[in-house]
């Protein structure tokens, strides 16, 4: 049985999934679309709070303060997660099973120092450390997103983003929720990484996730990842790295290496062009120069080998550049069109609104925010400034 044949059974069966919850049990609202401009600031309990990750300590005791309480709410997302799996597979436990016991073993594949993370983050929360590795994989495959870069008329660059998660993970009927968005929530936060007391970057993290998904390194450069479907995606990455075909890498493994070594926009660019991915995606990165030859915002297309596209700020629109989940030359699912409503937002707020509120605004006006909307991250590269607020949807809203 090919890996490619059961990446496409995988894919199949999701979308079966979804057609059929928004058929059958979804409470499907009226289309909304808005461009907001009150939404910022948003109220002081949705800010999201910051922890400092010393790198220069061992491994294994980088995270032990930021997860030991976290045991319980990571638990209860995993589960979540399993019993979702069951249901995709007819009631196999074929991934429960592999996660409880091929887990720790599959630890031993991963590069360092993220596997000894993974093993403090297992001992300070009384986690499988099974459970703890698959925590920090499956964000591969289910973040939808929009992300944004902009310069505003006196040349500062800003990069925000919505992190969007758990599609297909668990439709909560009654509430009218997806049920892993909702557990996510909480678990929001952002992180300083740090070496001899310096800030080396800082990140938006779910509390026990150690990989990057959205990233600003002070006065250098800022990154995003959002996912890229595709026939050739995640799901087929995994299965081969299970059965031993190791050539790519882990996304977020990726990303975070990115950030703590790259010393500006352009290496940050070249590494994340060139580097094989278990899964295809989009990473967006803004720079520090937005005048002259190198002005520097970019959009870059992933398959997993290497990028097929790299689509910079100027020819984009030249003051911003945006991205959702769909290749900028194509057009997006009809059930999933978040782009048109944010470029028209964006043009609603024009050059001269650019800033941290414009941004949020942008980001707040439904559907680009959604009810899979855990978080909205905002940040300024000259100043370092990141901040990030959690995300609630008001009804009407999508999906569904």
């Amino acid at each position: 049985m090919s890996n490619v044949w059961l990446g496409h059974k995988m894919l199949r069966s999701l979308v079966f999934v979804f057609v059929f919850f928004c058929l059958t049990n979804c409470q499907i609202p009226p289309f909304v679309e808005e461009c907001v401009d009150n939404a910022y600031p948003p109220p002081e309990s949705h800010k999201v709070p910051t922890y400092v990750v010393n790198l220069d300590l061992p491994p294994a005791q980088r995270w032990t303060h930021v997860v030991k309480d976290r045991g319980p709410q990571i638990k209860k997302l995993l589960d979540e997660f399993k019993s979702f799996s069951s249901d995709i597979f007819n009631g196999s436990q074929a991934v429960i099973n592999f996660i409880d016991k091929e887990g720790p073993a599959f630890d031993q594949t991963l590069p360092q120092p993220f596997a000894d993370e993974m093993r403090g983050i297992a001992n300070a929360t009384g986690l499988k450390l099974g459970e703890v590795v698959f925590f920090n994989v499956f964000y591969e495959f289910f973040t939808v997103c929009t992300s944004i870069v902009a310069r505003d008329v006196q040349g500062s660059l800003y990069h925000a983003r919505n992190l969007d998660f758990g599609l297909f993970l668990g439709w909560d009927i009654k509430n009218n929720t997806w049920s892993v968005t909702e557990l996510l929530r909480p678990m929001v936060i952002i992180v300083d990484f740090q070496k001899g007391g310096e800030t080396v970057f800082k990140s938006v993290n779910f509390a026990g996730y150690i990989g990057i998904l959205t990233a600003i390194k002070p006065k250098l450069f800022t990154l995003t990842m959002n996912e890229r479907f595709s026939k050739d995606g995640g799901y087929i990455g995994l299965m081969e790295w299970i059965l031993g075909e190791r050539s790519g890498q882990w996304m977020g493994f990726l990303t975070r290496q990115v950030m703590e070594t790259a010393t500006g926009y352009l290496e940050a660019k070249v590494l994340v062009t060139n580097k094989e991915m278990l899964a295809p995606a989009y990473f967006i990165l803004g720079g520090n120069k937005t005048s002259g030859l190198y002005k520097q915002g970019c959009v870059i297309t992933r398959a997993r080998e290497r990028a097929i596209d790299v689509w910079d700020m100027e020819s984009a629109n030249g003051w911003y550049i945006l991205e959702t989940n769909y290749d900028h030359w194509s057009t997006p699912l009809f059930l999933d069109d978040r782009r048109t409503p944010a470029h028209h937002c964006m043009g609603n707020m024009t050059q001269q609104g650019v800033s941290i509120k414009g941004l949020h605004n942008v980001l707040s006006s439904r559907p680009v925010l959604n009810k899979l909307t855990t978080y909205t991250a905002l940040m300024q590269v000259d100043s370092g400034h990141l901040e990030a607020w959690l995300q609630y949807c008001p009804e009407p809203c999508i999906p569904w």
